[in-house]
């Protein structure tokens, strides 16, 4: 019976050794980041405003109703807001049951990029691809928000997990309407189920085989139909309804190129992708770029099919927002996150690839560049690892105003009025305000103007004082702020504002809210 050369026998045990330590790495990179997201969602955060009034279409809507364009300048994709309502349904109307499909759709994340991740690049890149996605701010924090950010990231996701492994293959008719059928639950899941299901399947059929290219369009060409159908209804029930509403129209204006010429517009906003949605911060943002261009240059010549995998939800992103159909921006791209993250791995894990201890004086420029891929990673990973580490004991917070209505709640006077500010304390109260038992005669929304620095008018003034005729000529008035930048507005708008229309009596701060008592004059 043959057997292997000692010194190769050697060299597969070493290379076994090393596949194992790497695959128990991306095992641990994945149980930390449950771990972390885990602990956000225990520490059960108030919600803020965006998400309390996402909270307040859910449960104040049937599921009907939640079909038509959402109250409060809101939007997302029926699916995720029938999820939510089922969980409210089933575990009542609290944070927890509003954050529970998010945190799945987390966690379901990291499993697929796992799988991904084996599939696209190479096995040093692939823990560091798991770190990185478990430990970046932004991807982490919205897997325990109550918006549908992180099930996009979860859906897209998916949608390769199909796709890939259909590359080059022809099916039965039967999984060709399968195909289809998931096409279309991936859209009413997620806006942007559109990118990833139409770029990298677009990009399977560049790539496969020309033999057999045509007959798999052939093939395939029901599952297509259905998705264009399919979008095309949803698009004209669903999307454009939310397209009509003009504060979103304005918030979205600024993130659309000039021109399908405008290069500038390109390289600003995938170089601010880096920060945001991605989460890097000062010089891991430059390096994490470096890492981005040299793993984009490895697949090229390594294997260029991936590559194009890789990418091609975000050339369809950028294509739709040239088209000025969808906005490059922040949080309604943080679905692309986990391809980018792949392509910087691979970068980092080029470098690390060329270091060799043992024969350090034999191969020094290889060396180097090693060295060099060591700075990287630890520069990519050591900030954010430090930054998830430190939510396993300081959760991240917003703006707390739960607790400051509970405590208004257990030192309040019967005939109390509370009073928001017309920001994010508005939302909040309005959500808050039923659950601790105040009816709608108890609480006041309003004064969108009051926390401007601008010298208020007497006009204005004017306009305050019949908002405050709402109060019932109570005596008494708690006055609530909820949002960013407070605290410098405290000392310097807020007391000075109220102390014209009465006498301070108490104060209480949570982060990112506070409240006063005021007796009127």
């Amino acid at each position: 019976m043959a057997t292997l050369p000692e010194s190769y026998a050697d060299t597969s045990k070493v290379q076994q050794k090393t596949n194992k330590f790497i695959n128990q790495l991306a095992f641990l990179a994945i149980a930390f980041g449950i771990i972390i997201r885990l602990a956000q969602y225990i520490s059960n955060r108030s919600l803020w405003g965006d998400e309390a009034y996402i909270a307040l279409n859910i449960v104040d809507r049937s599921y009907l109703e939640l079909l038509q364009p959402l109250d409060y300048d809101q939007a997302a994709p029926p699916g995720f807001l029938w999820i939510e309502k089922l969980a409210v349904q089933l575990f009542g109307n609290n944070e927890y049951s509003l954050r529970l499909f998010p945190l799945i759709a987390g966690i379901v994340s990291l499993l697929a990029l796992y799988q991904i991740g084996k599939w696209t690049v190479s096995a040093i890149a692939l823990p560091i691809s798991l770190i990185l996605f478990s430990c970046l701010k932004y991807p982490l924090y919205y897997a325990t928000e109550v918006k549908q950010y992180s099930s996009d990231i979860m859906v897209g996701l998916l949608l390769c997990l199909l796709l890939i492994p259909l590359r080059d293959r022809i099916l039965k008719k039967s999984k060709v309407f399968l195909l289809g059928f998931l096409g279309i639950v991936a859209m009413w899941f997620s806006h942007t189920a559109i990118f990833p299901l139409g770029g990298v399947e677009l990009a399977c059929l560049i790539t496969s085989s020309p033999q057999k290219r045509k007959a798999i369009v052939i093939n395939r060409l029901p599952a297509y139909l259905i998705w264009l159908i399919g979008f095309a209804l949803y698009y004209l029930f669903i999307i454009s309804k939310s397209i009509k509403n003009e504060s979103l129209q304005s918030a979205w204006s600024p993130e659309y190129p000039k021109s399908i010429f405008d290069i500038l517009w390109l390289l600003d906003s995938i170089g601010r992708f880096f920060h945001k949605p991605l989460g890097f911060v000062g010089v891991a943002d430059g390096i994490a770029i470096l890492a981005f261009i040299i793993g984009g240059i490895t697949l090229y010549r390594s294997n260029r099919i991936n590559l194009l995998i890789l990418i091609s939800p975000i050339l369809a992103t950028l294509t739709a927002t040239y088209l000025h159909k969808y906005p490059f921006r922040t949080r309604l791209i943080l679905f692309l996150t986990p391809y980018f993250i792949l392509i910087i791995a691979e970068g980092a894990a080029f470098l690390l690839s060329q270091l060799n201890i043992a024969k350090f004086n034999q191969t020094k420029r290889r060396n180097y560049v090693g060295i060099l891929g060591v700075i990287i990673s630890c520069s990519l990973i050591l900030p954010a690892s430090f930054q998830a580490g430190k939510y396993l004991f300081q959760p991240e917070t917003k703006y707390e105003l739960r607790p400051v209505i509970a405590y208004i709640k257990a030192h309040q006077q019967p005939n109390d009025v509370l009073f928001g500010d017309g920001g994010g304390a508005s939302a909040q109260l309005e959500y808050y305000a039923g659950k601790y038992g105040y009816s709608k005669s108890q609480y006041v929304l309003g004064y969108n103007d009051f926390l401007k620095k601008e010298e208020i008018s007497d006009q204005v003034w004017s306009n305050f004082q019949k908002q405050f005729n709402q109060l019932q000529n109570q005596p008494r008035v708690w006055f609530l702020f909820s949002g960013i930048g407070l605290k410098d507005k405290r000392a310097e708008i807020v007391e000075p504002r109220l102390d014209r229309i009465g006498q301070k009596i108490t104060y209480f701060e949570q982060p990112g809210a506070f409240t006063y008592l005021y007796q009127l004059k």
